[in-house]
């Protein structure tokens, strides 16, 4: 056989013929399989397995499912399932922490403001005098509200003071402002606070000071009388006609501060370069003011309807301290009539409807109002 294979081209090769084995195992290697380094039975003598040692026959351990590159990919392994939990804790913690901090706020805020809109939802579905017994009456407390020709009267007179507490000093405070702010005035922050003053005197001594002035003998007929109206003198919150738009101008002189201020610190910050501009296009003071200055404070006329709409429809204390709802029920509003059903006649029930009813009300014309100014913007 070692003749045979000396003769076949491979020299050196020949083995005695007592150890070799099958023809099978004496065919020459390719020259990819000369290329493979040695295994490990050629290295070591055990038997040969194509997949590598596993972490048994290195360790005697059984493997625990770590990387299979050893020890450093274990351990970093074990760095990055630490750092997964350590950012879970801390994630944890942050959030127990704002949960802690929110909790006394929100308890104050449920104690006084949740709390009394449940209580006065409760009331609602009641008969109730306010100190006897009380009878379940279900929405017929609501079905007053709708059918009393006097209650639906006090919401539409709220509409005609959103209308004197919103859209006139809207108006009238886009105006003042605009000059106020582009004409160079000396003593610009006196105006400012001229004007802004109402708002920081108390709604009461402003009906006091202006139920004066409405009086029959009082400094506005008697300055009508001097030019020579006599005509139009007469007891303005008296007036079954002009005791409403009297109250309301009342509504408007104190919203007018409010509306022009948010207004003025608007337009303060549009760049004058946008003026320059229009200016060299050719646009007057009133084009710069409609394409210019109004788009520019769309934010500030939302917020300012937002707050003078509210002030319009929970107005009380300027109807109950002028004409108590009077003459007749010409002026009343429905947040004078909650007081009015409650504490006067003693419907406790009517009048917790009411103001229910009111605050959806209310709500709903302040969604509406900022769902548009954000649609806008």
């Amino acid at each position: 056989m070692s003749s045979v294979s000396n003769r076949r081209g491979y020299p050196g090769r020949a083995e005695d013929s007592s150890v070799q084995g099958s023809p099978a195992e004496q065919r020459p290697k390719t020259r990819a399989a000369d290329a493979r380094p040695r295994t490990d039975s050629q290295q070591t003598g055990r038997p040969h397995t194509d997949s590598p040692r596993t972490d048994i026959q290195q360790t005697g351990r059984p493997r625990t499912g770590r990387a299979r590159d050893g020890g450093g990919a274990g351990v970093a392994g074990r760095k990055r399932r630490t750092g997964r939990f350590d950012r879970n804790s801390t994630q944890g913690s942050r959030i127990l922490a704002s949960i802690a901090l929110m909790a006394v706020p929100f308890a104050v805020y449920a104690a006084f403001m949740l709390y009394p809109l449940v209580r006065v939802f409760t009331l609602s579905l009641y008969e109730w005098d306010g100190l006897g017994y009380s009878t379940f009456v279900g929405l017929e407390n609501y079905a007053t509200t709708f059918s009393d020709p006097v209650l639906r009267g006090a919401f539409l007179h709220a509409l005609i003071l959103i209308v004197f507490y919103a859209v006139i000093p809207l108006g009238v405070g886009l105006v003042l402002a605009s000059l106020l702010t582009r004409s160079r005035v000396r003593g610009l922050g006196f105006f400012r606070t001229v004007v802004f003053l109402p708002q920081v005197i108390a709604m009461v001594v402003l009906a006091i000071a202006w139920r004066g002035i409405y009086a029959p003998d009082g400094p506005l007929n008697q300055f009508l009388r001097f030019v020579g109206l006599d005509s139009w003198a007469r007891p303005w919150l008296g007036d079954f006609t002009f005791a409403l738009p009297a109250v309301g101008f009342v509504g408007t002189w104190v919203s007018l501060g409010l509306v022009t201020v948010l207004l003025m610190s608007g337009m303060a910050r549009i760049p004058k370069e946008l003026y320059e501009a229009a200016m060299l296009d050719g646009a007057g003071r009133v084009r710069q003011f409609f394409a210019i200055t109004v788009p520019s404070v769309r934010a500030e006329v939302v917020v300012s309807l937002t707050l003078t709409i509210i002030a319009a429809l929970k107005t009380f204390d300027l109807v109950y301290m002028t004409t108590s709802g009077g003459p007749g029920s010409s002026t009343t509003v429905p947040a004078y009539e909650v007081y009015n059903q409650a504490f006067r006649i003693g419907q406790v029930g009517t009048a917790s409807s009411l103001a229910v009813v009111l605050t959806v009300v209310i709500f709903v014309i302040n969604l509406v109002v900022n769902l548009v100014g954000e649609r806008e913007q």
